[in-house]
């Protein structure tokens, strides 16, 4: 797993991480201060994604602050997953 600055992204990270937040291109957008049709067209490309470095980032950005972390492509293909939870913090909030 990385947080790799070089990283490229792919649409299927955008698509996965996207999904297991359960949130939507729009909110997607929101939280990294870009237009909901930018994150459509990168969802839409099947390999790395074509938009603006800064736009990159900042979708890169918006789904690493809310748990996903991304994976480069040495372990079988670029992909993305959820950050472990801490039992522990949850449990401080009950």
């Amino acid at each position: 797993m990385t947080e790799n600055k070089k990283m490229k992204l792919t649409g299927a990270q955008i698509r996965a991480g996207r999904a297991m937040l359960r949130i939507s291109a729009q909110e997607l957008a929101d939280m990294a201060g870009i237009g909901v049709a930018t994150v459509r067209r990168s969802e839409a490309v099947d390999g790395t994604i074509g938009v603006h470095y800064a736009n990159s980032k900042a979708m890169q950005a918006a789904l690493q602050g809310a748990g996903i972390l991304f994976l480069g492509s040495d372990g079988g293909g670029p992909g993305v997953r959820l950050r472990a939870v801490s039992y522990t913090h949850l449990r401080a909030h009950e």
